[in-house]
């Protein structure tokens, strides 16, 4: 049975019997009587009953129980008083030691202190009498020291000794059942010892000065010890109790007094050094009390003997008492000491200790007597004794000051803290992951498994891998590849249980130690099978792609990170551009891992680089070639830099450098993308560091685009077989340039002079490009400069001259001025409006508004072939203004008609105009004249912005449609609108009639056509009038009949089939 609350169980018997031979061993007298001198006689029956219990425990710790069990049970019995007979029977039903008291005889503190001599158990005695009411407990102490000063003996000095020492290491909240059954117990009675065992409150020394009876002092239980120690010094007599004593009162004085150093415990590299000391010199000494105890136990012991716990401090007058009797045993002992100390070749544990406890002791008196706040008289002392220390042991042999233990007994010590999980293991720790001197034992490689929770820290996973890696580089055996094979795996399970901030703070360590290649850098064991792991986790993270998933996803990447960071981030860029609609949830995973943003400097420490940016240029970059591939590429970068809820883990600023300076060059594969990375860039709001663009060297960059711009200009003369950006690139370039003309603002150059300085630099670079450049950094430039356009511009606008500059450009010949106007108008829409508002047409004079509008058309074929989508659009914006304003003359002929319409056809007049202007347009560009104009490749350009006009047309007409200018009853609008349809139609197969053979342009006309017809089809169905049959059948005859003169077969075929549902 385990002991517990006390109760009768079968060890209590034996017990019983124990005591019930005890008392007739001493009969007539009582136990309650016992002499010191009558122990012999009646304590081995005690004890023989305590050794059986013990031995029919199942363990010894248990069997130590049964001992601190037996002292309580004896103790308790000395302290509470036997109930009267009268109250016999209420006792035994509400004390719970009742029965157990009632099988114990009544003893006396003879017994009670013998007993716990005898069965060596002082820290048992020590538990239980903290337990005990403080002035019971004072009480107790002083009876102990009285008794051990009574017939003394030099084992009753031992166990004063003893129980010094276990007081100064007790350690509080260590408390177990039976201590607080007993505390519980006495504090319930009150407990108060009986005035009958014949021991009086202890003398006090009169033979030394400094007594402190009838002082407050005097209540301290460590000044009992000292007062006791004052009793029986005298009778010291052993060189070992000499030591044992004065280490004893050195600690004291040095631990718990105001000489101690307040939260500033030992060095835990020191504090393994001392209990390691310890553990050898005790299994060194026979005479040890632990000289044949377990590792585990010396250990616990030590760790005890060199951290003391939080007994209340001495007072000031309590220490300089300890400081003079100090003094007088060092005196009247330290010459024999020096001499026993100096002939022995090893020192004992008792030496050892207060060799060690004075050379600290005088350390800290120094520094106590140093700060001030002393009497003369205190300070006389605090100077004289450290003195008298230091005196006392330059005699005595380096050899007694100081153990050292060998490496082995070291690191299994530390070990055997880790794994019993005591005092400051987690300090520990900390050593045995960085101790390389201990690394890769079979006990260490253990230890580290068997104890893998104590280890899930950051910096011991750090210091861990940092360890492993040293090892790896010097060790590279087969058996030391195996223990790198469980060593990293122990590694990689305490880093899995990390938080998701303390794993990033691993990988920043890693990256910082190793760089990208990480682990992999110098653990071959790392690299093998990597690729497989790196497959299989990638391939089930792509299938399970959800935000419950994302969790699940993060750790896993982490894992494969810490071993081979650039690795991992490199299939994450593959996976984020080939496998279809995963980028963003990869981008997360990544963004999850902010140590990732990690700058490598490699040999150029000034020019630090992003990893990311590195793993997705070397996986990626050169690599993309279908548009989905880009496109999931430039949403994966723009999510690194702006992260929906995480920091971004790339800055605009290293994209920039990395995907967008290099490759911003009219030659290069590349420009495409990276304008559209560009753009991105410069699209990302409130980006922590605002003035990012200032490192990527604006200027330059803005000269970049220009040069792109510049190059559009001649884009039909460019040589094929070298790469340029197509025309559609052209607006990006545009919105780009625009982007980039916000973002950099004066207040990101370091002063205004260096800004002024950068624009004239610029403006200069732009004075050799085509002259519409430098219109489109107008609004940059500000004020700096003035518009330089053609002369001839100013024939025909009234331009401020205090804003615009003429410059002479041979391209640019009489009769150009509409030419360079058009130009202008395409550059910005603020500058189409200007330029509309500037032009000078002399509408009363017919002949002036012939050759505009002849010139008007000629000038708008030249600048077609070069437009941008955006910039057409604006010219078709400039050709409805001045259609609407009756300054563009455009005869509309009925050529396609066959009976003249009987319609309103004024709400479309416009529109109508448009039409025949485009087709005008073509007349001129098809004609021989300009045969050789334009190269095969610029046909499907010209025709493309045609067929976007013609669509824009196509929805503008259902507006006047939907919106009669007469009653419903007196027209049909439905009639127009498929009048209008039928003359675009016609106007579009006269185009595509005109066209080169070889043009390429099938594909957009067959698409508009078969629009337009569908948009008649819709509006001639509407017309309910009573000829609308005869009507379509006609109109369809005569569409029919014009589409049989197409040349083009395909076409030809796709549209006659259209005709032929018409109606059906």
């Amino acid at each position: 049975m385990e002991p517990g609350p006390w109760g009768v169980c079968e060890e209590m018997a034996i017990l019983h019997g124990a005591f019930l031979l005890a008392s007739r061993l001493v009969q007539p007298r009582a136990l309650s009587e016992l002499r010191k001198n009558e122990w012999p006689l009646v304590g081995p029956p005690i004890t023989d009953a305590l050794k059986e219990i013990g031995s029919r425990c199942p363990s010894p710790p248990q069997g130590s129980l049964w001992k601190k069990e037996a002292v309580a049970i004896v103790w308790a019995k000395v302290l509470l008083p036997a109930p009267p007979a009268a109250s016999l029977d209420q006792e035994w039903r509400e004390d719970a030691f009742f029965s157990v008291g009632r099988m114990i005889p009544d003893v006396n503190h003879t017994v009670l202190f013998e007993l716990v001599k005898a069965l060596g158990e002082p820290r048992h005695f020590v538990q239980l009498l903290l337990a005990l009411p403080h002035a019971v407990r004072r009480n107790e102490l002083q009876r102990l020291v009285q008794y051990v000063a009574s017939e003394m003996s030099p084992s009753d000095i031992r166990f004063l000794l003893d129980v010094w020492w276990e007081m100064m290491r007790h350690e509080e909240g260590q408390e177990d059942r039976t201590v607080s059954t007993f505390s519980t117990l006495v504090h319930q009675h009150g407990g108060e010892s009986s005035p009958d065992d014949g021991l009086q409150p202890p003398k006090r020394f009169k033979g030394d000065p400094g007594s402190l009876s009838g002082s407050p002092a005097a209540t301290s239980l460590l000044m009992v010890l000292v007062e006791g120690l004052k009793e029986t010094y005298r009778s010291i007599a052993q060189p070992r109790m000499k030591c044992c004593a004065l280490a004893n009162l050195v600690e004291l004085l040095s631990a718990f007094t105001e000489l101690a150093a307040e939260g500033s415990p030992l060095p835990v590299t020191e504090y393994l050094e001392k209990v390691s000391s310890v553990v050898s010199l005790w299994s060194s000494d026979t005479e040890s009390q632990y000289h044949n105890r377990a590792l585990d136990e010396q250990v616990k012991e030590a760790e005890r003997s060199v951290s003391f716990s939080s007994l209340a401090k001495l007072s000031r007058e309590e220490l300089f008492v300890g400081l003079d009797f100090l003094s007088s045993l060092l005196h009247a002992w330290g010459v024999e000491l020096q001499g026993i100390l100096n002939s022995s070749e090893d020192p004992c544990y008792e030496s050892y200790r207060l060799l060690d406890a004075l050379t600290a002791f005088r350390k800290n008196l120094v520094c106590f007597s140093e700060n001030g706040g002393l009497s003369k008289d205190e300070m006389h002392k605090a100077i004289e004794l450290p003195q008298t220390i230091e005196d006392f042991l330059k005699e005595i042999s380096t050899s007694q000051k100081s153990k050292d233990s060998d490496t082995s007994l070291v690191s299994s010590v530390a070990m055997t803290i880790i794994e019993q999980k005591l005092h400051r293991h987690a300090e520990m720790c900390s050593i045995f992951a960085s101790e390389e001197a201990w690394v890769f034992s079979n006990g260490w490689v253990d230890c580290l498994v068997k104890n893998k929770e104590l280890f899930q820290k950051p910096e011991l996973v750090l210091k861990l891998l940092q360890t492993l890696v040293n090892f790896a580089k010097s060790c590279r055996d087969r058996e030391a590849r195996e223990m790198q094979m469980q060593v990293t795996k122990a590694i990689v399970e305490c880093y899995s249980e990390l938080s998701l901030p303390d794993k990033n703070q691993v990988i920043s360590g890693v990256l910082a130690s190793w760089g990208g290649a990480g682990l992999s850098l110098n653990l071959q064991v790392v690299v093998e099978g990597f690729q497989e792991d790196l497959n299989v986790t990638f391939n089930q993270i792509t299938k399970s792609v959800s935000d419950e998933g994302l969790t699940r996803a993060v750790a896993s990447v982490a894992r494969l990170t810490l071993l081979y960071p650039e690795a991992t981030v490199k299939q994450v860029c593959s996976l984020a551009v080939v496998n279809l609609g995963s980028h963003q949830f990869l981008a997360q995973i990544l963004c999850s891992l902010p140590a990732l943003s990690f700058l490598e400097t490699h040999d150029d420490p000034g020019r630090p680089r992003s990893l990311v940016v590195r793993c997705l240029k070397e996986a990626v970059w050169e690599k993309l070639s279908a548009a989905r591939e880009k496109e999931q590429f430039l949403e994966f970068l723009a999510f690194l830099m702006q992260p929906s809820s995480a920091a971004p883990l790339v800055s605009p600023a290293e994209v920039t450098k990395a995907f967008v300076l290099p490759y911003l060059k009219s030659d290069c594969a590349q420009t495409e993308l990276s304008l559209q990375i560009l753009s991105k860039v410069l699209g990302i709001q409130s980006y922590p560091e605002e003035d990012w663009i200032k490192s990527c060297h604006p200027f330059p960059l803005l000269l970049s685009l220009c040069r792109l711009l510049d190059g559009y200009t001649k884009y039909w003369h460019q040589p094929r077989d070298q790469p340029f950006p197509s025309l559609e690139t052209k607006d990006l370039v545009l919105s780009t340039l625009g982007q980039l003309c916000e973002v950099v603002r004066p207040e990101a150059a370091p002063s205004p002079e260096v800004w002024v300085q950068s624009l004239a630099w610029l403006h200069r670079k732009v004075a050799s490009l085509d002259w519409t450049v430098g219109l489109r950094l107008k609004k940059f430039f500000g004020d700096h400069f003035k518009n330089e356009v053609p002369a001839t511009l100013f024939e025909i606008c009234k331009l401020p001259e205090d804003e615009w500059t003429s410059q002479s450009l041979p391209a640019y010949g009489p009769g150009s001025g509409l030419l360079a106007w058009m130009e202008c108008c395409c550059v910005s829409t603020a500058l189409r409006e200007t330029m509309l508002t500037l032009l000078v047409v002399n509408m009363d004079n017919p002949e002036e508004v012939n050759l505009f509008s002849k010139g008007f058309l000629v000038a708008l074929v030249q600048v077609l072939p070069w437009c941008s989508h955006s910039e057409w659009k604006r010219l078709v914006h400039v050709v409805t203004n001045l259609l609407e304003r009756q300054v563009l003359h455009v005869p509309y002929t009925l050529e396609y008609v066959q009976y003249m319409p009987l319609l309103n056809l004024r709400p479309f007049a416009h529109s109508l105009q448009l039409s025949v202007l485009f087709l005008r347009g073509f007349q001129l560009l098809c004609s021989s004249s300009c045969s050789s104009w334009l190269p095969t490749e610029a046909w499907l350009h010209v025709v493309q912005l045609y067929c976007g006009s013609l669509t824009d047309l196509l929805s503008s007409i259902k507006s006047p449609a939907g919106s009669p200018s007469q009653p419903p009853e007196a027209r049909s609008p439905a009639e127009e609108v498929s009048f209008v349809c039928i003359q675009m139609f016609c106007h579009l197969l006269h185009v595509a009639a005109m066209l080169p053979p070889d043009s390429g342009c099938g594909e957009p006309l067959v698409v508009v056509a078969l629009e337009i017809l569908s948009q008649y089809e819709a509006f001639s169905s509407a017309d309910k009038s009573p000829s609308s049959v005869l009507r379509r059948a006609n109109e369809r005859h005569f569409l029919e009949s014009i589409t049989d003169n197409v040349g083009d077969q395909e076409l030809r075929g796709t549209l006659l089939q259209k005709l032929g549902k018409l109606g059906a």
